[in-house]
């Protein structure tokens, strides 16, 4: 196969990958954050920068279809107050990888999920509401942790495609159910990694190589994308806040001992 050749994997790889891209898409579609486990496999089989690149596409990928799935779930006052100050993370990320070694990227990263898994779980179990409306992150103090996630977000999700848990943190702590939660990530991701695509061009990261591997590793988002939506009617609200604050540590734990 040209394509395993040109990254000179093996097929026992290239199925690690397939599983990783069959991953994204239940991730987009169910259990928000779970593709840490698919960002910690490809930095498994590829060289750590490159596979942010071959991620990419694969992640907008998995973001369409679970547009297509909960566009009418999305809460747009709340995408609107995120974006600016993701934008201001995006581009100090980008500043960050033109510098930053891979074991300081991945170690700070992972740490940061960890200490909002942990944050969030403790909010959560000191009696904080859980059906509380979006609308109130419109406070001043709610305006305050959108724009402080908003950077974290933008800064993890370009050094490291690893905004999902960053974004499931806020998400869940500011009062989204199932659906809303999902509908508004879904439009979030699709705008943010579009927008990351010439940064990472820019930086080599995306190139003729990677997209061909992308293009023999797309078609499995699309079966992970149906076994998702088919999951998240069959997971009830606190079963599916227990998953995301999993998956969140998982990926944290990942990062750290990559």
């Amino acid at each position: 196969m040209d394509t395993m050749t040109l990254w000179h994997i093996t097929g026992w790889e290239f199925a690690a990958l397939a599983f990783a891209a069959l991953l994204v898409g239940f991730s987009k579609t169910a259990v928000s954050g779970a593709n840490t486990v698919s960002l910690a496999i490809f930095a498994a089989v590829l060289p750590a920068r490159a596979s942010t690149g071959v991620l990419l596409p694969i992640l907008i990928a998995g973001d369409v279809l679970a547009v297509l799935t909960y566009r009418r779930h999305a809460h747009w006052p709340t995408l609107w107050r995120l974006f600016p100050a993701v934008a201001a993370g995006v581009v100090l990320g980008t500043l960050f990888l033109v510098w930053a070694d891979d074991g300081i990227v991945r170690t700070s990263i992972g740490a940061i999920l960890l200490l909002m898994a942990g944050v969030t779980s403790w909010r959560r179990r000191a009696g904080e509401p859980t059906d509380e409306e979006p609308d109130s992150v419109s406070s001043r103090p709610g305006r305050i942790k959108a724009r402080s996630y908003g950077v974290l977000g933008g800064f993890t999700t370009m050094v490291a495609n690893a905004g999902g848990p960053v974004m499931s943190m806020y998400l869940l702590s500011a009062g989204f159910r199932k659906l809303g939660f999902l509908g508004t990530s879904a439009f979030f991701f699709l705008i943010v990694n579009v927008s990351k695509v010439p940064f990472s061009a820019g930086l080599g990261l995306i190139d003729g190589r990677s997209l061909l591997l992308d293009a023999a590793l797309v078609l499995f988002v699309v079966p992970g994308a149906v076994l998702g939506k088919w999951a998240v009617h069959r997971i009830d609200q606190r079963l599916f806040e227990r998953l995301v604050i999993a998956a969140t540590v998982v990926g944290g734990v990942q990062l750290l001992l990559r």
